[in-house]
């Protein structure tokens, strides 16, 4: 990764992120303008609001970024992949999918595994990232779903939803980036709130960074 980090080479690690219930369209739309204006790498928004930024980001090189499974991963498969289908054919470019968190936590690989074939089968040309949830897996759980990941067909895996506990993201980034090696792309998520934050995950081997505080990290890179 760079030691040197502009503007322009920073934003394009950004996912910029409203996944908040209580998120209003005027949010949303300012989401977009955001991410147009700073070049970020995408927008990642719930699937109600696909349609919108579709149209909001339309000529643009920001990427459009649908959650799926959200937050819980706990969804029968074939409501995931309908879910991931729709939000395919409605403009987003990449989704966010949550693993079935409750069969990993069971050893049950093969489940997990299997969710995740049928969710990157249903979403056709757009690229899914296998939300790991890792603040709920040991170390041994981590690793093998970063391996149902992989087999499954998911191009990145990220670290969690935000939603759950905040752990060691750092530690989790480095170990997750460890294990896929140079194979998977790896999207940190949670507690990234400044430049500082950025650049930490950024190093410990993350090539995304999931993060509602994008205009605040990019403000605050030095001169």
């Amino acid at each position: 990764m760079p030691r040197e980090w502009t503007r322009s080479v920073l934003a394009r690690t950004i996912d910029h992120t409203v996944l908040k219930a209580i998120a209003t369209e005027q949010q949303v739309r300012e989401l977009c303008v955001e991410a147009r204006a700073n070049g970020f790498a995408s927008v990642c928004v719930n699937p109600y609001w696909v349609p919108l930024c579709a149209r909001e980001l339309a000529g643009s090189k920001v990427v459009l970024c649908a959650a799926v499974g959200f937050p819980l991963g706990a969804d029968a498969t074939a409501v995931k992949a309908e879910a991931a289908k729709l939000a395919a054919r409605q403009g987003a470019q990449e989704l966010d999918v949550v693993i079935n968190v409750g069969a990993a936590k069971s050893g049950d690989w093969r489940a997990v595994e299997d969710d995740l074939r049928e969710v990157v089968k249903a979403a056709g040309k757009a690229a899914v990232k296998a939300v790991l949830e890792t603040c709920y897996l040991n170390d041994a759980e981590k690793a093998r779903a970063c391996e149902a990941a992989g087999k499954a067909g998911a191009r990145f895996v990220a670290t969690g939803t935000g939603f759950g506990p905040e752990a060691d993201a750092v530690e989790d980034v480095r170990l997750v980036r460890k294990i896929v090696g140079d194979r998977m792309g790896v999207k940190a998520v949670g507690g990234i709130r400044s430049y500082h934050d950025a650049i930490k995950m950024l190093e410990a081997g993350a090539d995304r960074l999931g993060t509602s505080a994008g205009v605040t990290i990019i403000c605050e890179l030095p001169e």
